[in-house]
Formats: structure tokens, sequence, C-alpha cells
């Protein structure tokens, strides 16, 4: 049965890198049987259409279940457009962001971090569209600002569960949380969802940390693998972290999840979880690791076994061909984009062939 994968264009760089990606996942290439439908989300579409666009893309990723998007523009402007990631977040209900740093072979880590850490971000509510206002006189010292924030115990649910998932099948350790201490009934909920997932799963090692201190305690990280639950603010702000840990963000996939009743994945969209990078648009010389290592993650969410073994291949053909020098100049090399993709494209090819007269 054929495979159909939403494919979300962007803007600048984004689109660029996308392509690059959709070059490794081509049936060509992995000899298996998938078709692109696209959606064209750059900036001026979106204007065009008044995000329109944005929402016949969603309604085709709630039906097939599977989307690759590329980094978009987001404008500044209040009564603008927007980013289309909250529009896509809320119409297929996605629940967690994950991202995994890893190592990139050659590139040395900051401090003592070599195992790999997963982010298990809360994808809505918390700080992200909460209600904003202001009282008092405009400018004057007296002028006070507030913000209302809401998270479900459903979300937080599904996101402990996930992390805990997640943490068994990678063998790591779940680490850190929220600051419950200050905030007991906000952010206490999802501590109490966290506690609880941990009782159901005995075997997952749990060190619950407040988030402050997760943060801290990562400079010094003994190198076991570890997944940290996180709220979305939270989320936001560590995975930033975690990934430049490892050298570059451009080293690694964001996924984007829904998760049904039955705390199954029904729903995700990869992408890189880098910008549109203006300032290399046309130059060929931007890194596509994370929007390929996106289309790898897509198909390892696939139900099929070839699917999977096809995932583990983009994986590891893109880090042996890093493993190897061949980098783009922000790792240290001298590899143009497309030069990049080559090289993974032949490593992928004769490693299917291999697998493929073993098996």
């Amino acid at each position: 049965m054929t495979k159909t994968i939403v494919v979300l264009q962007g803007d600048q760089t984004g689109q660029e890198l996308l392509e690059e990606a959709l070059r490794v996942i081509d049936p060509g290439v992995t000899g298996f049987a998938t078709d692109f439908v696209r959606f064209d989300l750059s900036l001026e579409k979106r204007r065009e259409t008044n995000n329109g666009v944005v929402h016949e893309a969603a309604e085709a990723m709630r039906r097939h279940r599977l989307a690759i998007k590329a980094a978009t523009i987001t404008p500044e402007a209040k009564k603008d457009v927007g980013s289309p990631n909250a529009i896509l977040r809320q119409e297929i209900s996605a629940e967690v962001i994950l991202r995994v740093g890893r190592r990139i072979p050659g590139v040395r880590p900051v401090g003592g971090v070599f195992a790999p850490i997963s982010v298990v971000r809360m994808a809505v509510g918390d700080a992200y569209n909460a209600e904003e206002w202001r009282e008092g006189e405009e400018g004057s010292l007296d002028e006070a600002a507030f913000r209302t924030e809401r998270i479900s115990r459903r979300v937080c649910r599904h996101v402990a569960e996930f992390a805990f998932k997640h943490a068994r099948q990678s063998g790591a350790k779940v680490f850190g949380g929220p600051k419950y201490t200050v905030s007991p009934v906000y952010e206490g909920m999802f501590k109490e969802e966290l506690d609880d997932a941990a009782a159901r799963y005995p075997d997952v090692r749990y060190e619950p940390q407040l988030i402050d201190a997760t943060f801290a305690l990562l400079l010094s990280a003994d190198g076991e693998p570890l997944v940290i639950p996180c709220l979305n603010r939270d989320g936001d702000l560590m995975s930033d972290l975690v990934l430049r840990l490892f050298g570059s963000i451009a080293g690694s996939e964001s996924q984007v999840i829904s998760i049904d009743d039955e705390d199954q994945v029904d729903c995700v969209m990869t992408e890189a979880p880098h910008g549109t990078a203006p300032a290399l648009e046309g130059r060929n010389v931007a890194n596509p690791m994370a929007m390929i290592l996106a289309g790898a993650a897509l198909f390892g969410h696939m139900e099929e076994a070839e699917a999977k073994r096809i995932s583990r291949a983009i994986y590891e053909s893109t880090l042996e061909a890093v493993y190897d020098g061949v980098r783009t100049s922000d790792l240290g090399g001298s590899a143009q984009t497309d030069e990049f993709t080559n090289e993974v494209i032949r490593r992928l090819r004769s490693k299917l062939e291999v697998w493929r007269s073993l098996s």
C-alpha cells in the first residue's frame, strides 16, 4: 500500500532544505511506495489565502497522519498571518514535541554531554496563546501586565506517558520536571502525572528535578541517556540548549506528535528545529542534516517493518557521512548542501541494497 506524506512547503532556506530531504526519501531511492501531497505554506501563500492553505494542510494531515514541514517565516506584525505552527498543532490536536540531542560524529559536545538527551515538550497551552492584558495608566510605573495560562490534565498525562514510554524504548532515565514547589497547583498537576507514570513504569529510572536544577545539572551530565519532560515554555528553552550542547541545532530533527486516548501516536509532523536562515538562501551551503533526519523520523513512525529499516538506514547514512568528513561549513567542513545530500543518498542506496540481499 502506498503511504501518503503531506509535504508542507516553506520559505527561503527552509524550503531549499526540504527539497533536499525529499530527494532522500524519494521512492526511487528508498524503494518504498510513497506519494507526496504538497501544500504551499510560504508567507506569500498564507497571506494570499488568509491562512486558508494552512487549514487545508491540517485537514490532509489528519487524514494521512504523516507530514514533513519546511521552516516558515513568522511575520512580527500582530495583524499579519502569524506562524502556521500554532494552527497546525491545534488542528491535529498535537500534544508532544520530541527533540533528541545526539552526538554528531567528529563534533565535540559541550562539557561531559555524550549520551542522547530527549526533550519531551508539551506542544500546547502554558505560556503560548495565553490571554494577556495590562491595567493602569500606560507608561506609568503603576502599570501592570497580566497573563492567564492554562494546561489540562489530559495533555499532562499524555506527555508524561510518552516520556516514560520513550525512556523505556531508548534505555534512558526520566530526568527533570516542572517547578512544582513554586506552582503547586498549576505546575503541580504535571508533576502528579509524572509521578503516576513512574508508578506505571517501575522498570524506568525516574529522577525528578526542578526545571532550574535540570538546566544546571545538564552541564555535569555523566553520560547516561536522559528523557526530560517539560512544560511548553520550559521545553522550548530546554530543547534549544540541548541541541546546542551537541554542537549544532542543525544536527537533529523535531517531531510534533498527536496522541490518541489509547496513548498511541495518531499523527506526526517532522521538521527541522531551526529557522529559514535567509542569509544562506540560494548559496547551497546550509546544513540539510536536520531535514534529512526529519524524513528518517517520519519513516520510523510507519507500521511497516521495511519503513522502519529505511528510517534506520537514513539515520546511519547521514551520521556515517559526517563521520567520514563529509560536512557542511557549520560543522567545520567544505561540502555544499547538495553534495552532502548526494553522499547520504549514495550510502542509503548501498546500505538498503546490502540489507535486502542479506534478508
